[in-house]
């Protein structure tokens, strides 16, 4: 038990905080000023004819 005991703690703080920063990341990454562009191409694709293609 010493391993699961050492992986939860571990979890616990580290695991938290690395969870923590990506989600803050992600979010920093959708608002970012230039992503606007993007995000309106990619809300665009479902109505694209697939002739296109």
């Amino acid at each position: 038990m010493e391993i699961y005991t050492a992986m939860r703690q571990f979890a616990d703080s580290w695991g938290l905080l690395g969870m923590m920063i990506f989600f803050v990341g992600a979010v920093v990454w959708t608002l970012r000023p230039g992503s606007k562009k993007g995000a309106e191409e990619a809300a665009h694709i479902p109505l694209q004819d697939d002739r296109e293609l």
